[in-house]
């Protein structure tokens, strides 16, 4: 039997904000780097819906709890801590006793687990630095539970305060704004404070300790990282604000008072995570050309969308990150132009096709709206809430008359749900409402966007002239039977910026793999090779992989484990496992290295491996 539906709001918690809603978390650890475990506190503001509320229910998952009493008379109180279930943990029952009061206050002594899902320790040896350990937290879609007892679902929304005791060498940051200067303790530890007063969902909770530097880039944003890679850095990201200044053109003023960026270590996951105040940054971006900075436009995008308006559960994700997709690629059309914005689409489609037939054109994760019930939400994660849901706002945009109107609506839609939750239906209610006198409207077939798997319904018409000469250029390479006909200069190549060659590169991997010696010779005439942007570079190993080039195996592991990024790591190794000269090795390489991967990707790369095992 299925895991069923663990509450009536969201299927992965078991929260009740539906009786008893946290509205504010006092939080205080201590890091303890020896132990790889946070020592908690945390006091809970609780708005009670009735005055029969008896009870909170909170998510958690591996958490050591101590004590939990009421902070207002120090009583403690009765609870119950049910065995985990699946991937989703143990529910945590807390009695509250009779009381006219609307608030309630619940303290919580815990520790975190050294296993715990949401925490990245690293030795100094993983680090930049190599002389200091690392701490770093990833909370979504479902990990808060695993570093604070809490209602972990995005149809909550909080405020909190937080305090970080550290060794007195390292910098505490979280995802809300510094309250003060820290204070130097009489144990030779740090004190840090830290206020959020903008109301976020529980995986916005964020925190890294390690040796780190800032340098500010703009009046609103600092980056910070390593002092070995913060020169770097900060030429990376020096336009962060004007990207920041373009979003509020398009959405309405940020509220969040700060945009700081942290560049974390390499076995960070993500491109990026949205953290409030504090986005987390990967440092595969640093390639010396800000060739690959739409990462942070995209971040940013976030700060509305997803930030100040959430989700109520996982199953919206596309309303997150679709949304996010379309209003990155909207700063970068006004930046750089409206063909620029029209090549990433056409990029983004053709990334979109590729996750449709690795997972199949059937799979319900290909749905924007999905069924996650039973289903750990890291396990549904995938391309097409990104790509297929920024298809169907792209497409919203023309059927509406263009641009101008379209902006005008997503105004109007991050003023009436600010600060709240929202799903598909409240989405479709406020656009039907708004565009109530355009007759198009009424033709969307709606069923087929949201709920019907595989490719969207509709491909706009994007501008091509951007992709033309990529085409061309591949079509030569690809085509071409006699060697003689080859390209003899690569002037037509170096022509191209450097995400038209991430584009050749990645329309050769749709195509049949080219003959070995004819891949040696495109690289001898373009130094492929040679590329240090992560993007052409995994493309690129990936072309060696298809094409049987011995030789490139171990440089395409060396790759795949100096950094953990998913999407880079998780389709290098599924080319290695499908390869029976490269299977072997990377299995080995694998095993030696998981211990020093974020969860997810391990869990993601196992499965990888089972199922081409199966295929094979």
């Amino acid at each position: 039997m299925g895991v069923p539906r663990l509450s009536a709001g969201d299927p992965g918690s078991y929260s009740n904000p539906h009786e008893a809603i946290v509205q504010h978390m006092d939080v205080h650890y201590d890091v303890d780097f020896s132990r790889s475990v946070l020592s908690s506190v945390v006091t809970l503001t609780v708005y009670l819906k009735s005055n029969d509320t008896k009870e909170l229910i909170l998510d958690t998952r591996d958490l050591h709890v101590k004590k939990i009493y009421s902070e207002e008379n120090k009583n403690e109180l009765e609870y119950t801590l049910d065995k985990p279930v699946h991937t989703f943990g143990s529910k945590l029952t807390i009695n509250i006793p009779h009381t006219t009061a609307k608030r309630v206050l619940i303290t919580i002594e815990y520790e975190t687990d050294p296993k715990s899902t949401a925490l990245q320790w690293l030795k100094p040896t993983q680090t930049a630095g190599k002389s200091h350990p690392y701490l770093f937290s990833q909370c979504q879609p479902d990990h808060c539970r695993s570093i604070i007892p809490c209602q972990d679902t995005p149809s909550v929304k909080g405020t909190y305060r937080a305090t970080v005791t550290v060794p007195e060498e390292f910098v505490a940051l979280m995802s809300a704004v510094k309250e003060k200067e820290p204070s130097t303790l009489p144990n030779g530890k740090k004190k840090f404070f830290f206020n959020q007063t903008v109301s976020i969902p529980a995986y916005l909770v964020a925190i890294a300790v390690g040796n780190l530097e800032s340098k500010q880039l703009g009046p609103r944003s600092s980056v910070w990282c390593e002092p070995e890679i913060l020169e770097r850095a900060a030429y990376e990201f020096a336009e962060t604000e004007i990207m920041l200044k373009t979003a509020e053109d398009i959405c309405g003023p940020y509220v969040w008072k700060i945009y700081d960026l942290l560049v974390l270590p390499p076995s960070f996951p993500f491109g990026g995570m949205e953290n409030p105040c504090l986005t987390f940054i990967t440092p595969t971006l640093l390639t010396g050309d800000r060739s690959m900075v739409s990462v942070v436009a995209h971040e940013i995008s976030h700060s509305w969308t997803g930030n100040l308006i959430s989700i109520k559960n996982f199953e919206h994700f596309w309303l997150n990150e679709g949304f996010t997709t379309f209003i990155e690629r909207k700063i970068n059309g006004r930046l750089k132009g409206e063909p620029y914005r029209h090549f990433c689409a056409i990029g983004g489609l053709k990334d979109l096709r590729q996750s449709i037939k690795t997972l199949g054109d059937k799979n319900p994760y290909t749905k924007l709206v999905v069924d996650l019930t039973g289903v750990d939400p890291d396990d549904a994660f995938s391309t097409c809430p990104y790509e297929k849901g920024h298809t169907f706002l792209f497409y919203l945009e023309e059927l509406v008359g263009g641009a101008d109107k379209f902006e005008s609506f997503l105004r109007s839609y991050f003023t009436q749900f600010k600060n709240q939750s929202v799903d598909t239906d409240d989405f479709k209610k406020h656009f039907l409402n708004y565009f109530a006198a355009e007759e198009k409207v009424k033709t969307i077939d709606w069923d087929s966007w949201l709920f019907t798997p595989g490719m969207p319904p509709y491909i706009p018409e994007y501008d091509t002239t951007m992709q033309e000469a990529v085409v061309r250029l591949v079509n030569i390479w690809s085509k071409t039977k006699t060697d003689d006909e080859l390209p003899q200069s690569a002037d037509d190549f170096k022509a191209l910026i450097p995400e038209q060659v991430e584009e050749f590169c990645a329309l050769l991997l749709e195509r049949e793999p080219l003959p070995l010696d004819r891949l040696k010779k495109l690289d001898q005439l373009y130094d492929l090779s040679s590329i240090k942007n992560t993007e052409i570079k995994f493309r690129w190993l990936r072309l060696c992989i298809r094409s049987r080039w011995e030789e490139k195996i171990d440089e395409a592991l060396e790759f795949a484990t100096e950094q953990g990024r998913m999407k880079y790591v998780r389709p290098i190794f599924r080319d290695l496992f499908a390869w029976e000269k490269s299977r072997t090795k990377a299995i080995k390489r694998l095993r030696e290295h998981e211990t020093s991967m974020m969860h997810v990707l391990v869990r993601n790369l196992n499965t990888d491996l089972e199922n081409t095992i199966v295929v094979s």
